[in-house]
């Protein structure tokens, strides 16, 4: 593995208006899994630009629903780099990064390999794993495992006015009620 440092390296992810609330839990992809974590372990994809960040939110829709757009600060030692993606040089199993987990565990039912991966970056004391895009091919994606992070990693949703909501309250009340 490649293993890198992110000094207060800016990352942006556009929420389901109901994960606002707990930006940086990673609850959202804990519950059903994702491309590099199973189900139960907490994760957040982040995206190094807006363009990328949207592209993944839309994914292969023209249309896509209400999104929130957080921008986000990192410093997290070490990630894993795999932004030049698979050579040689990575443990085989790296060359199934980017299967497609939805297929395989959604209709397959078959544990996807690039869970495998997230296992023994997690094991090997990494944070997360910089990656490449398959969304926007000149964009980078930021994973990051948030149970991982300890005194000396520091991720925050930059919101100065605090206008993130701060609880899932002002998501109880049914469509047209109090509007």
């Amino acid at each position: 593995m490649i293993l890198t440092e992110l000094d207060r390296v800016a990352a942006y992810r556009m929420h389901l208006p109901k994960w606002a609330a707990t930006p940086i839990s990673g609850e959202g992809a804990k519950k059903l899994g994702g491309r590099a974590n199973r189900p139960g372990v907490a994760a957040l994809y982040l995206s190094l630009n807006v363009e990328t960040a949207v592209k993944e939110y839309r994914r292969t829709s023209t249309l896509f629903s209400p999104g929130t757009l957080v921008s986000y600060q990192a410093t997290l030692r070490p990630v894993v780099d795999f932004r030049k993606g698979f050579d040689s040089s990575w443990d085989p199993i790296w060359e199934d990064f980017y299967c497609d987990w939805r297929e395989l565990w959604f209709n397959g039912r078959i544990e996807p390999p690039s869970w495998v991966v997230g296992d023994e970056v997690i094991a090997s004391g990494a944070k997360g794993i910089l990656f490449q895009s398959h969304m926007d091919s000149k964009g980078t994606n930021l994973l990051v495992y948030t149970d991982t992070l300890c005194d000396t990693d520091f991720l925050s949703a930059f919101d100065p006015q605090q206008a993130l909501p701060r609880n899932q309250d002002s998501w109880q009340n049914p469509r047209g009620k109090n509007d």
